[in-house]
């Protein structure tokens, strides 16, 4: 097989089609500190500002050769224009949500009727433009945000929409459909600036969080619902072990499904998704991206490889203190093992 271009080989591997070898992306946070300190573009400002952020998650695909660039570097952004107050966090700490629009209640849910001009949604949809223009059409971007079920939970506050989902059903449904919409609305915002595809995180949809059966009741209508109104190549990304809940994240459409070192089980992961959506990941963020050597990263992307997995990836957002060697190493186990 020829060699294929970034984006055709990556499409193809989250659709399930033949590849010439295995991909290597991060479908989740890429930026580290020492890409920081190379670029000249930290956070917090490169949250907002779009040249920085465009520097920074270039980066990712031009240093540590990671082969798609991903951005941004957090999941506030929809949360922020949705009304939700955002502290910026430091140069290795994320931004986080500090207070919540919906806490006493969904008697006022309104939805902006200018969603695209607020907050750093801007910021993201130029940062799109200039990665383009940066790699061309052959490298493909990967757009990140919160899914429903985070989005909700930060509207209303994680204590109130927990709450919600056993004492108020209701307002839990209602909270939940909102926030659908605006994840929908802002998806194909992403869409219209020019990225390929779309990696849905969603972490309060963890089996650690939520109960089994309230996703497969609640939660999966929602995600099933956003994939079908989002029309290009999406990955979803739960965190924790999602092995109880990995065939109903299978049926809720999203081409790829990106899973942490949590899955134990990867072989039987992959059979039990088989034929509805690849997985992507799941060589550990904390434990050997961070804290390992390149040589344990290799040996993790080629069992990786070995059990099935289609898209090689960290389980998890990049932690920032990452060595990049290690973020580079990534690609050097995948090559070995097609070498």
């Amino acid at each position: 097989m020829s060699e294929m271009t970034q984006k055709t080989r990556l499409t193809n591997a989250l659709k399930g089609e033949s590849v010439d070898k295995a991909p290597v992306a991060s479908v989740t946070q890429t930026a580290t500190v020492e890409l920081m300190e190379m670029t000249g573009a930290s956070w917090p400002e490169a949250h907002s500002d779009a040249s920085k952020m465009a520097k920074l998650a270039l980066a990712s695909h031009t240093e540590a050769g990671l082969e798609a660039v991903r951005y941004p570097f957090c999941l506030t952004v929809l949360a922020e224009a949705m009304g939700c107050e955002v502290n910026m966090g430091t140069q290795n700490r994320q931004p986080s949500i500090t207070e919540h629009p919906y806490k006493k209640g969904i008697d006022d849910l309104k939805m902006p009727d200018n969603l695209a001009e607020l907050g750093r949604v801007p910021a993201v949809v130029e940062a799109a433009g200039i990665v383009r223009d940066s790699v061309g059409e052959d490298v493909p971007i990967i757009a990140g945000m919160e899914g429903p079920v985070t989005l909700a939970s930060d509207l209303a506050s994680v204590k109130k929409f927990m709450k919600w989902s056993i004492k108020k059903p209701d307002d839990f449904n209602a909270i939940l459909d909102f926030a659908t919409d605006a994840c929908i609305e802002y998806a194909n915002i992403l869409l219209d600036s020019g990225v390929d595809m779309i990696c849905v995180a969603d972490p309060v949809a963890s089996p650690d969080l939520m109960n089994p059966t309230t996703f497969n009741d609640t939660l999966k209508p929602c995600l099933a619902k956003f994939a079908e109104a989002v029309d290009c190549v999406k990955i979803l990304h739960v965190c924790g072990n999602v092995t109880p809940i990995l065939d109903m994240m299978a049926d809720c459409k999203f081409e790829g499904l990106s899973i942490e070192e949590k899955v134990k089980d990867v072989k039987g992961a992959k059979k039990t998704v088989e034929g509805r959506a690849t997985l992507v990941g799941n060589v550990s963020s904390p434990f050997t991206i961070l804290s390992g050597t390149p040589d344990k990263v290799k040996e993790e992307v080629k069992k990786a490889l070995d059990d099935g997995i289609s898209v090689v990836a960290p389980g998890c957002g990049i932690a920032p203190n990452s060595p990049l060697e290690n973020v580079k190493a990534l690609v050097e186990g995948r090559d070995e093992y097609f070498s």
